[in-house]
């Protein structure tokens, strides 16, 4: 096994589960599998620019194939990871000690909702062998893969099922490396882990930009790059109707958990999109990019006047005004509580976590619809609007 190419082993490990078991299950792979693969690995020497995406770096080789450079989009200095991708064309050699995966992939992993968002985007639900959990699923074509077996669940993370894992004979697992993890069942499995670091990014478009990565994952670099350019045009669009409004309201969010306000920082992917849909975030001079914990006195003290609150929650049912006074009754002192002004996602509503990586023009129409209703007038809000 020495010499076993990287991304041969989870077939192999495969292999030798069916020896053992009998492998009575379905098939893996077919005829049909391996021509759409062949199709779809004719666009894979395209090259693919990438514009917004700060966390990971393509490089054509002229061997033809891919070096695949990942790091966190937050601290660039820092955690590297790299791949040499290889469509079937390349004809690399050499033992520079880079993993090698040969694309495009059969099956993937997905460890977080943001990765799944993006095989429903690109219409690949066919390459997802695994996830982590099903609870909170809206798309039908998920669900039904789950229940029928197409789609396995694999458990949690630190709390994964090995044997499921290896009967979803996955080419690679998406992960999160700054998350939980219990990688290490899957290291040891010879399974190529690749991070999929889009919740790093600092931007919408950047976080959204990761679609490209999946696409040449799965053979889908002209449909990605399609995709994502009209996704690009339609934010850069609605940013510049937004862009020179005379006033901008002075935005809230966030809201009470385990008594502190915990509320996006000021350099987040959210605290821009309220930038960008005319709004002036209440932490607009706050350095953080990921979650900022406050107590409320000092949320009161500098948000208590502000035009609007944006808040996500998941409320059974309609969620009202007096739901929310319910949750702490100090909510109602805030102006945007008092004139109804607040901007509200019902998350166990609506698609937040599976679609919003990958519709940041939707959610940025939403919030302009909220902010400056005359700019938007019949916008159909997809995720957020204005609570009644």
């Amino acid at each position: 096994m020495k010499n076993t190419p990287y991304y041969y082993l989870p077939s192999l490990l495969l292999l030798a589960l069916c020896l053992l078991t009998g492998c009575h299950g379905r098939s893996t792979s077919s005829s049909s599998d391996a021509d759409s693969l062949q199709v779809a690995a004719t666009t894979l020497t395209d090259t693919l620019h990438i514009g917004y995406a700060e966390g990971f770096r393509l490089d054509y080789e002229a061997d033809g194939s891919i070096l695949l450079d990942i790091h966190d989009p937050q601290r660039q200095e820092t955690t590297h990871y790299r791949f040499r991708l290889m469509p079937p064309t390349a004809q690399h050699e050499g033992t520079d000690g880079i993993p090698q995966l040969g694309i495009p992939i059969r099956r993937a992993i997905c460890m977080t909702s943001l990765q799944l968002s993006n095989f429903i985007k690109l219409d690949a639900l066919d390459h997802v062998s695994g996830i982590t959990s099903a609870r909170h699923l809206f798309n039908e074509d998920v669900k039904a893969r789950v229940s029928d077996g197409r789609i396995m669940r694999i458990g949690f993370e630190g709390e994964f099922d090995s044997e499921v894992i290896l009967a979803a004979a996955p080419d690679v697992v998406l992960i999160s490396p700054f998350k939980r993890g219990g990688y290490d069942a899957l290291k040891d499995g010879g399974i190529p882990l690749i991070p999929h670091l889009g919740y790093k990014e600092l931007t919408p478009l950047g976080q959204a930009e990761w679609l490209k990565l999946v696409g040449l994952l799965t053979g889908k670099v002209t449909e990605a790059s399609v995709l994502f350019d009209s996704i690009a045009a339609r934010y850069n669009r609605l940013r510049t109707l937004a862009a020179d409004v005379e006033q901008r309201p002075v935005i809230l969010s966030g809201d009470m958990k385990g008594g502190n306000w915990y509320a996006q920082g000021g350099r987040s992917f959210m605290a821009r999109l309220i930038e960008d849909a005319g709004g002036r975030y209440f932490l607009h001079d706050n350095a953080e990019s990921g979650g900022v914990t406050l107590d409320f006195e000092t949320v009161y003290a500098m948000a208590e006047s502000a035009d609007f609150w944006r808040i996500n929650n998941s409320h059974h049912g309609t969620f009202t005004y007096d739901d929310l006074r319910d949750l702490d009754a100090r909510y109602a002192d805030f102006r945007a509580f008092r004139q109804h002004h607040v901007v509200y996602c019902n998350m166990s509503q609506r698609p937040f976590y599976e679609a919003m990586p990958v519709e940041p023009d939707a959610v940025l129409a939403d919030l302009i619809h909220a902010f400056h209703p005359d700019l938007l007038p019949d916008h159909t809000p997809r995720f957020y609007q204005l609570l009644p």
